[in-house]
């Protein structure tokens, strides 16, 4: 039986996940991860996107950080808060907090339909692009956010540690290194690296613990993976 969506309420914080349908690739090429980071950036306002922007995003990487630096004049009112993302081949993963009402959903109904337009059209293909609705899990602990943010940001490992999802992890060294330097997550900007800074808002995890703490709480994780016991509230398959 399928899980029930919670409410999706302000000030509260959730795991987000949206899948291809069928367990098909939503990102081809490098650009179409781009396209998914400006969307991310874009589609988190209350005013409709700027046409403009998605003009520019034809003609070049113009990633997030660009677009606030060239509409420095217009203020965007957020209806949610990114706290943290991970786009993966075939699925992505988002840390929300709603700041609006209905928030959550508007962003995930833009996102999903302007993305499946682009990819539809770039490729040629009709049809839905996405599995029905996404999925969400309410955080409601400290402990809980603090494991999410850990779940979010190791989600790609998978891609070069076939054991990862198994609770093996066959060399920890390797899997840190490209976890840190994966680019299609929001963690390296929590490492201050500065990736795609405009996109999140991590006011909140800074203020819990200064970015050296974080990553020793990542590493920790992913050295003893195999022996510690996984919150699976905030694991969604």
């Amino acid at each position: 039986m399928p899980t029930k969506r919670p409410i999706l309420a302000n000030d509260q914080i959730y795991h987000i996940v949206l899948r291809g349908i069928d367990g098909r690739k939503i990102f081809e090429q490098e650009s179409d991860y781009y396209r998914m980071i400006h969307d991310l950036f874009e589609f988190n306002d209350t005013k409709p996107a700027m046409r403009e922007s998605r003009r520019l995003f034809q003609s070049a990487e113009v990633v997030p950080r660009q677009l606030a630096e060239e509409r420095p004049r217009q203020i965007r009112e957020f209806i949610i808060n990114i706290m943290a993302f991970s786009l993966m081949p075939n699925h992505i993963h988002l840390l929300l907090k709603q700041v609006k009402e209905n928030g959550i959903t508007n962003f995930m109904r833009k996102l999903g339909t302007g993305y499946a337009i682009y990819f539809n059209t770039k490729y040629q293909r009709q049809g839905h692009l996405f599995q029905g609705r996404f999925k969400a899990v309410h955080i409601q602990t400290q402990a809980q956010l603090q494991t999410v943010f850990v779940y979010v940001h190791t989600n790609s490992a998978a891609l070069i540690d076939s054991n990862w999802k198994n609770g093996g992890v066959e060399n920890p060294s390797e899997v840190i290194e490209f976890i840190e330097n994966y680019k299609w997550s929001s963690y390296s900007d929590y490492l201050g690296k500065e990736n795609f800074p405009s996109v999140t808002q991590r006011e909140l995890f800074n203020q819990t613990m200064p970015r050296e703490k974080w990553r020793a709480y990542v590493n920790d994780w992913v050295h003893h993976k195999a022996e510690r016991v996984w919150d699976k509230s905030v694991e969604l398959e």
